[in-house]
């Protein structure tokens, strides 16, 4: 074993980190559950602020493991343990993977928007999540009610399985506002007879040229943004959604009527992240995700020594944020195995 190290989750978070690793001549194996590598990404159609294509994403990050990295997908983790510096990770599948350094990059998985059962998903036909909408774009297909019909009127949910005691996750997902912005816009170019509205708690635009999106939107494509949480959602005879929320900006309550609604699905911890947490007695938030050593000075390490943490595995972040982690964890693993850890 030649300084060998193992990233578990082959998003592209897992990806960034194995492809850097690599590039730093260490040798990599990368497990993936799924058949495919890409992970959420593989599914988005154009990524905000700029709308690149996801792919020329995917495209790059896998060019750089093009030499050095051993990917095995299919590779669901069964078990893993440390004894004496060595890291044993036997997968469902295949034989155990040895390793002197771990990289823990699960990601997370989208809220179950069924939990939500005033909003209709999966009651009712012309309820869709943020993630289904984008596979619909990403697949080139045009944009329909279930009937078949096009949607004159669409309805855009903010914060569905974020910060919502209700549901228990009281915790902001950052990306889903953007997101929210990005799939308006892309809405109007492909349904330019189409009224847009957007009902959010407050709007994080955090990011440079978010807020410029953000602007685009109401003055160029003419999404109209209600401050409101939506309190239910009815289906009418004709499979039209009826809406009731309250306007806070007048304090008036809103009833509509919208053809379609698209719900923006927050994170929650992925279940293999909790449950490799749980194998390894690794320590998680409030939230549920994980805890690093250190929120300021140890981001991406922990308490055992060898075994970092990526991405979204501590918390919601974007993707060009979950690259850059994986970067940085990429450099910390080489410091570790050169035995040159900050203490």
């Amino acid at each position: 074993m030649n300084r060998q190290v193992a990233v578990i989750g082959a998003g592209i978070t897992g990806m960034t980190a194995a492809g850097a690793l690599s590039e730093l001549g260490i040798d990599v194996i990368l497990l993936e559950k799924e058949e495919h590598t890409g992970g959420h990404v593989k599914n988005w159609d154009r990524l905000f602020p700029s709308r690149r294509p996801a792919k020329e994403v995917l495209d790059f990050t896998g060019k750089s493991m093009a030499t050095g990295v051993d990917i095995r997908c299919g590779s669901a983790v069964e078990s893993i343990g440390h004894n004496k510096g060595i890291f044993t990770i036997r997968p469902v599948k295949g034989e155990p993977v040895n390793a002197m350094s771990v990289v823990l990059a699960t990601g997370y998985d989208l809220f179950d928007a069924r939990k939500k059962e005033e909003y209709g998903y999966g009651i009712y036909d012309n309820v869709i999540t943020s993630a289904e909408l984008e596979t619909i774009f990403s697949e080139g297909k045009k944009l329909t009610t279930h009937q078949g019909t096009t949607p004159q009127r669409i309805g855009i949910i903010h914060c569905v399985g974020s910060r919502d005691e209700k549901v228990g996750n009281l915790y902001c997902s950052k990306v889903c506002c953007v997101t929210g912005v990005k799939q308006a816009i892309e809405i109007r170019e492909m349904l330019p007879g189409c009224e847009v509205f957007s009902f959010y708690m407050d709007l994080r635009m955090y990011d440079r040229n978010f807020e410029e999106l953000y602007f685009e939107a109401q003055q160029k494509w003419g999404v109209s943004f209600i401050r409101g949480r939506l309190s239910e959602c009815a289906e009418n005879p004709d499979h039209s959604l009826v809406l009731k929320t309250e306007d806070t900006l007048t304090g008036r309550p809103l009833k509509m009527t919208v053809d379609m609604m698209i719900l923006l699905v927050g994170f929650v911890p992925s279940p293999e992240t909790v449950r490799i947490a749980r194998m390894l007695g690794l320590s998680s938030g409030p939230d549920g995700f994980l805890l690093p050593a250190d929120e300021h000075f140890h981001d991406n390490t922990t308490t055992i020594p060898g075994l970092f943490l990526a991405g979204a595995v501590k918390g919601p972040a974007c993707i060009v944020n979950s690259m850059a982690d994986a970067r940085a964890t990429a450099m910390q693993v080489k410091s570790y195995l050169n035995g040159e850890m900050l203490k």
